[in-house]
């Protein structure tokens, strides 16, 4: 297989990661309001998270890292024309971790409310804004001849790529939420498997209305398919929550995700950045990637570092694998 190709999927599988991971993240953080009936609850919220957050966030680096290295003009074209929302997806996850680590230090609750505010607000505008960029790039931008972004902000708050965003925050709400019912017991337990009935059915009804457009107005035959099976996956895993099956219902709903993340990269190949204004200026998986000798220098890193940081990872879901109620929740002057 042509390198090139290789690391167009290779990224694609990197997204996929970092979404279905950092992804449930991001729905724990919004379903504060929704499930932290007090701080002890909203304690076991975040302790659900507390050990694999910061890890599963890594995976935006390393994806960020090696489409810098295999496709730096893609990288270019992306990362300043797509600025300001990325400078706030960057903002917001500062912002969230920060809350993480602080919300704790001093006992007030005005001062654990204005954090949990952070948590929220630091998981929804990510969650948001990485579907408005990726449907951005589906859809096509403006590019000059040099592949250089010649759109404004608001070129980007199109009714597609919105719908993109609200997309992702509901995927991403609904898996946070599945995972909480998964990962707590008692009360919350219950209340987070009911949470995820309501907001499914609203998820299954925008997903699928995205799904639609992107096939009719931009996808492939593989990309059809892959979506259809996303949405099959999205539909299995609401009913396996109706019955109480947490851990097929996640990883159903992770599956979907990372679906939904494939049919957009096959919406776009080879293309990596369409241009709207004229074809003629868009990026490709050819004109986009670094030298072949790059990319095979690249090729052996993986092949080599990818399966120790995958084992990494899995022997940490491991240890931290246990339920947590409110009474594994100590006591604390803070």
């Amino acid at each position: 297989m042509d390198l090139t190709i290789l690391w167009f999927w290779i990224i694609a599988v990197m997204f996929v990661g970092y979404f279905v991971l950092d992804g449930f993240d991001f729905g724990v953080g919004m379903s504060l309001p929704f499930l932290g009936r007090d701080d002890t609850d909203r304690r076991v919220l975040i302790n659900t998270i507390g050990p694999v957050w910061d890890l599963n966030e890594t995976w935006v680096i390393v994806a960020g890292a090696s489409l810098f290295a295999a496709f730096p003009e893609w990288y270019a074209t992306m990362f300043s024309g797509f600025y300001l929302p990325l400078v706030l997806i960057l903002v917001a996850l500062i912002v969230r971790g920060v809350s993480f680590e602080y919300r704790h230090q001093r006992p007030e609750s005005s001062w654990k409310k204005w954090f949990d505010g952070m948590i929220i607000v630091g998981s929804a505008v990510p969650a948001l804004l990485w579907g408005v960029a990726f449907a951005n790039i589906v859809r096509g931008v403006n590019l000059d001849v040099n592949h250089n972004y010649t759109g404004t902000f608001f070129d980007l708050l199109n009714p597609y790529a919105l719908l993109g965003g609200v997309t992702t925050l509901l995927l991403f709400f609904v898996h946070g939420v599945v995972f909480i019912s998964l990962k707590t017991e008692g009360d919350i337990r219950l209340r987070a498997r009911k949470l995820a009935t309501k907001a499914g059915i609203l998820m299954i009804v925008v997903a699928a209305t995205f799904l639609v457009w992107t096939i009719f107005a931009y996808g492939t035959v593989a990309s059809a398919l892959l979506a259809a099976v996303a949405a099959g996956a999205l539909i299995a895993s609401f009913l396996a929550n109706l019955r109480g099956a947490e851990r097929l219902a996640f990883g159903l709903m992770a599956g979907a995700i990372g679906l939904v993340v494939l049919s957009l990269f096959a919406s776009l190949f080879p293309e990596v950045m369409p241009a709207s204004n004229d074809p003629a200026n868009s990026l490709t998986i050819a004109n986009a990637s670094s030298s072949a000798y790059t990319l095979g220098v690249m090729s052996w890193t993986a092949l080599i570092g990818m399966p120790v940081i995958l084992l990494y990872q899995g022997w940490t879901y491991w240890v931290f694998r246990k339920r947590i109620g409110r009474a594994h929740i100590e006591v604390s002057v803070h």
